[in-house]
């Protein structure tokens, strides 16, 4: 038989290839978009590129900002990686920031090269060690709140203790309408803090002037470095930033990041001593067509007052051990108190109420701030510090910061507080819009928004032992949001601002400006709103 010549073999591949092009062509374009959103992201990718018409049905699949988590209790790291990946991926979407939360049996280093093999190195990465991660399992769909802790075992003095530390949470957002850095603040040891808290500042605004045109970002979220305190960070950043800025966060965890400079992207470990913080900013894009994304914020409380308001009398820091040594005075009463007798007091006011709860002391403090050569202004707000004890001389607390003359009040981990709060948050997200399903949109107005996804920042105190159930933590979510992606972590210090856009609080209430606080949980719940018809 005679084999086909060159030219026959050329001009039937031509000739296929224009019949599956007229076939492509001739399929209707919902199908085709139909048949585009089921691809993975990967794959999605690769469709966008096939032709202009194929990028303007992708680009129109990826018209609203989504948001993908994942959570993987795999002790093999790589393998917890692969999972969460898969997982965040297995839908369309176009990496802008990813985050991942681990436990301290995983390498921060190792973690943040093996994701950014899988997301690429354009983007901003963070990877921190986090005391617990809440997430949707990726492999078995179950949701889980998993804190981290120490178990028992062996026999005689080989007793020894065992960390089960070990998996990851990885959320992923595409946020069309906003740009995304990851800014770090960089203090050598040894240093006074507030003129690196005030370059800080500095950074994220003039990032924010070159990506916006606004000098301020719509949110940011900030993770400290876990020797870190971020009190005077937060306090500063409270003074910096208008009332609409969303500033969430945890307060202690090491982590590694990518930052990047220009077309530089580098990687930056807090691990070498010089940087405190970093800040996941995002500020809005001047491209205004694309819908407004908001951030919503809610704070659930888990402590209690108890016993009368007490004055520094005197006060001792210890910045070798960051603590504070003080004696003070009852409010309005001359007899000076060391601390065991105030512990004392407080402890019999706590005696028929609960047991052995974590107590803390509420400062309020009188300052002024500047970040920079403006002229210092006067500013209230409420500093915790944890009870480390007391002796025949000084309450010890944790922290520096207190000054003579300072009003304090003590406060008591209080579950039931917390159940009362939780409620009030669960109310409070109820009232964001949420459009469940995309495609039946019907665009109720300009305030119709699409709840797409939300964080969660725990204390570390909560969670099952806390409450006596699992999950409640994350019940607003999951009852209110059901379907939407989420994610959390249980931290060391949960950051969160008083601005415009926290929800839940009676209307014209003006508290006392508070951003690091204690035995509660923060919630950022991610929204979306089209643009009106006559934009």
């Amino acid at each position: 038989m005679e084999k086909p010549s060159s030219s026959r073999k050329s001009s039937t591949k031509m000739k296929a290839s224009s019949d599956a092009n007229t076939s492509l062509s001739m399929l209707n374009d919902d199908l085709l978009q139909n048949i585009l959103a089921r691809l993975p992201a990967v794959p999605f990718a690769s469709a966008a590129c096939v032709s202009k018409a194929w990028n303007s049905l992708c680009n129109r699949i990826l018209s609203r900002p989504k948001l993908s988590s994942a959570l993987s209790l795999n002790p093999s790291l790589p393998d917890a990686v692969n999972e969460v990946v898969q997982r965040v991926l297995s839908e369309p979407i176009r990496p802008h920031f990813a985050i991942a939360n681990t436990g301290t049996g995983f390498c921060t280093s190792k973690t943040l090269r093996l994701i950014r093999q899988s997301l690429g190195s354009n983007i901003p990465v963070i990877v921190t060690v986090a005391n617990g991660i809440i997430g949707r399992d990726a492999v078995t769909d179950e949701f889980k709140e998993v804190k981290w802790g120490a178990l028992f075992s062996g026999f005689g003095e080989e007793t020894y203790a065992k960390s089960i530390n070990e998996g990851l949470v990885l959320t992923v957002g595409y946020l069309p309408g906003l740009k995304v850095e990851a800014v770090p603040l960089r203090r050598p040891r040894k240093s006074f803090q507030a003129p690196w808290v005030d370059n800080f500042i500095k950074d994220i605004k003039e990032y924010s002037a070159i990506a916006s045109g606004c000098p301020f970002p719509v949110g940011i979220i900030l993770f400290g470095e876990a020797s870190s305190d971020m009190k005077l960070v937060l306090e500063k950043l409270d003074y910096a930033m208008p009332m609409d800025t969303v500033v969430v966060g945890d307060e202690r965890g090491s982590f590694d990041f990518v930052h990047k400079s220009g077309n530089d992207s580098r990687i930056i470990c807090s691990r070498r001593g010089n940087v405190e913080a970093v800040a996941l900013v995002f500020v809005q894009d001047r491209d205004r067509s694309l819908g407004t994304i908001r951030f919503h914020v809610a704070l659930s409380d888990g402590v209690s007052t108890v016993g009368p308001r007490y004055k520094a009398a005197s006060v001792r820091p210890n910045t070798t051990d960051c603590a504070t040594w003080l004696t003070a005075r009852r409010e309005g009463q001359q007899e000076l108190l060391d601390g065991q007798s105030i512990l004392l007091d407080i402890n019999n006011l706590l005696d028929n109420h609960i047991e052995s709860p974590d107590l803390y002391i509420g400062v309020i403090k009188h300052r002024k701030f500047s970040t920079g050569a403006e002229k210092p202004m006067p500013r209230t707000c409420v500093a915790y510090h944890g009870i480390v004890g007391g002796d025949e001389e000084y309450l010890y607390v944790d922290g520096i910061g207190i000054k003579t003359g300072d009003f304090f009040q003590f406060y008591f981990s209080d579950p039931n507080t917390a159940l009362t709060s939780l409620t009030k948050v669960h109310e409070a997200l109820k009232n964001i819009t949420l459009e469940r399903n995309s495609k039946n949109f019907k665009g109720d107005g300009d305030n119709a928004a699409n709840v797409f996804g939300g964080l969660i920042f725990a204390c570390y105190g909560r969670g099952e032992s806390f409450f006596g159930r699992n999950n409640v933590d994350s019940s607003p979510f999951l009852e209110n949001f059901p379907g939407v992606p989420f994610s959390g972590i249980f931290c060391g210090g949960e950051m969160v601002r008083p601005c415009t856009t926290v929800i839940g609080q009676c209307e014209g209430a003006s508290p006392v400006s508070c951003c690091l606080h204690v035995y509660s949980t923060v919630y950022l719940a991610m929204s979306y709103t089209p643009p009106s018809v006559e934009d």
